[in-house]
């Protein structure tokens, strides 16, 4: 099938209130997955975050929300309308991430294809489609709120507990520093 290039407009803390944008992002992830949609406004000052929606004409197609880092950038929030799945924008949009971030690994974390749950065969479908365009396990994971994560990285750089440890304590620093509402 052949599609033509989408439209890329960033997000900023002067265009993140889009009803539309928010309502994508709060029922794209389960809630204790989400950064409350405020906070990640509010975080959008103080963290080198690319945040992204991604257009089809007039039509917003996803998001990604990445979090710039030297070594290994987290490809943090990822998401296709639930309606335009399958129709391969979750892969234009995703070999556009792995060009513009070539020149270091992308690590993300997704729901463990391993754990026993009720969404087995989506979290397989997830973990293939994240196989099929170069990423691959790195033997690290996470719990948190009772489930269990793979963290998955792109390129050839290794990616261990220590590495994930460094993030964690990074992303901490920052939710210390970010604004309060009434400094925005």
């Amino acid at each position: 099938m052949f599609m033509k290039k989408l439209k890329t407009i960033r997000i900023t803390k002067d265009n993140i209130y889009n009803n539309e944008l928010r309502h994508l992002y709060e029922t794209s992830f389960p809630v204790e997955e989400q950064i409350d949609y405020d906070d990640l406004s509010r975080l959008l000052s103080v963290m080198p975050l690319d945040f992204n929606t991604y257009y089809d004409g007039d039509i917003l197609v996803g998001l990604t929300v990445v979090l710039k880092r030297k070594d290994f950038n987290w490809f943090w929030y990822f998401a296709v309308k639930e309606e335009l799945r399958g129709h391969g924008y979750g892969q234009q949009i995703l070999t556009s991430l792995k060009e513009i971030y070539a020149s270091s690994s992308l690590i993300l974390d997704i729901e463990s294809p391993e754990q026993i749950c009720d969404n087995m065969e989506q979290r397989h479908r997830r973990h293939d489609f994240y196989l099929r365009n170069g990423f691959r396990d790195t033997k690290t994971g996470k719990s948190f709120q009772g489930i269990d994560y793979t963290i998955m990285v792109s390129g050839d750089k290794d990616f261990t507990q220590r590495d994930y440890d460094d993030i964690i304590d990074e992303l901490r620093r920052y939710w210390e520093n970010m604004p309060n509402e009434d400094s925005i």
